[in-house]
């Protein structure tokens, strides 16, 4: 963890001036940031083979570099085979130097591993938060291709400070996030 906080510093130095000047903030409070970042994975496929759990768990756990936990069901769905709190997913919410690190590694080296890449949608939530679908986990580095079992996809929402989409979104792209059409700039 040498470099942890370079995104950090660049955003201390160059991307809170460079929003502070484009929206003419009167406090430095009111310069979006980001606050946390939460990896989430719905695995259906849960309610007929546990096994599914465990190995979510352990490549979330080596994607994120910390330990995801077992999301349950909230009520019983007879259609799907589904009791109330069983394991039906996994998620990890990363704050501080790891969430920096991260997206570090999100946005210079797993994004660009993925095939046809031509950026991300820029569709935010309205209140400035961003949720990214990834289809296959094996873009990122630390997983082994050889080892997985099943192609399982991953929501990774960025919750910021943002007050409307456009802050956002000009946070977002600051940060490095490959969005595909630049209508905002």
């Amino acid at each position: 963890m040498s470099n942890t906080a370079s995104l950090k510093k660049e955003y201390a130095e160059r991307i809170a001036p460079a929003l502070m000047n484009k929206f003419n903030y009167k406090s430095t409070m009111q310069i979006p940031r980001l606050t946390k970042i939460v990896i989430n994975e719905g695995l259906g496929l849960a309610t007929a083979d546990k096994k599914v759990i465990d190995v979510a768990l352990n490549e979330l756990s080596t994607i994120t570099g910390q330990k995801a936990v077992a999301t349950v069901s909230k009520k019983d769905v007879a259609n799907f085979k589904l009791r109330k709190k069983m394991p039906i997913g996994v998620m990890v919410t990363l704050r501080g130097e790891r969430m920096y690190e991260f997206l570090e590694r999100l946005v210079r080296v797993a994004l660009p591993r993925i095939r046809d890449f031509k950026g991300i949608a820029s569709k935010l939530d309205g209140r400035g938060n961003y949720t990214l679908g990834i289809q296959e986990q094996i873009i990122f580095p630390e997983i082994n291709i050889d080892t997985i079992e099943r192609m399982t996809g991953m929501n990774i929402t960025f919750v910021t400070t943002a007050a409307t989409d456009e802050e956002g979104f000009a946070l977002l792209k600051e940060f490095g996030l490959p969005f595909n059409n630049a209508k905002n700039n």
